[in-house]
């Protein structure tokens, strides 16, 4: 795994083991190919960050800042050694379980993101909770999204195509092998 483009393009990263599934490069080029322009300058937040390489590859590509939030503590030292490594300023890492850092963050009168990037476990059995959803619904998440920002949000493909996803308006709805990429922008 590599950051693709930009100031710290082509620097490899380190993956936590064990505890995440890491966005292909190929799939990220074509996040980015989505976003186009929207990257520079952009406030990001990077949740159920893993390796923190869509975070790093927002601040490689020009965004202003980039918290990354990830539960597993040891994938929180991946990404700082990832920071260090690619030299890139403006990131920031809050370790905590991201159903609990999102309100914590409204409550400080966090916010403004104007992009969002979600990549969180998925759901492989009949019966477990479908993350993305939950995320999507999630109102301390909303609250903390600036006016038209975006929710990137990277999950399963399966045969339930969600049709209501709440307050925010389907962009785009694409698919990459098993892997579905939905931009979802805050309405």
């Amino acid at each position: 795994m590599r950051l693709i483009s930009g100031s710290a393009g082509g620097i490899p990263l380190e993956v936590p083991k064990n505890v995440t599934r890491p966005t292909q490069d190929r799939v990220k080029q074509a996040i980015f190919n989505m976003l186009g322009e929207l990257v520079g300058g952009a406030r990001v937040l990077d949740v159920f960050a893993g390796s923190g390489a869509l975070g790093l590859e927002c601040l490689s590509r020009g965004a202003a800042s980039a918290l990354l939030v990830e539960n597993d503590r040891a994938a929180c030292e991946v990404i700082r050694k990832n920071i260090q490594k690619s030299r890139l300023e403006g990131a920031s890492v809050r370790q905590g379980d991201v159903f609990k850092v999102l309100p914590q963050l409204a409550e400080q009168g966090g916010g403004g993101f104007d992009l969002v990037f979600a990549d969180p476990p998925y759901a492989h059995k009949v019966g477990e909770e479908d993350l993305s959803l939950k995320l999507a619904l999630e109102p301390s998440l909303h609250s903390l999204v600036a006016p038209g920002g975006s929710l990137i949000l990277e999950c399963r493909v399966t045969r339930n195509v969600v049709a209501d996803w709440g307050p925010w308006e389907m962009v785009r709805d694409r698919e990459y092998g098993g892997t579905r990429i939905l931009w979802l922008r805050k309405r």
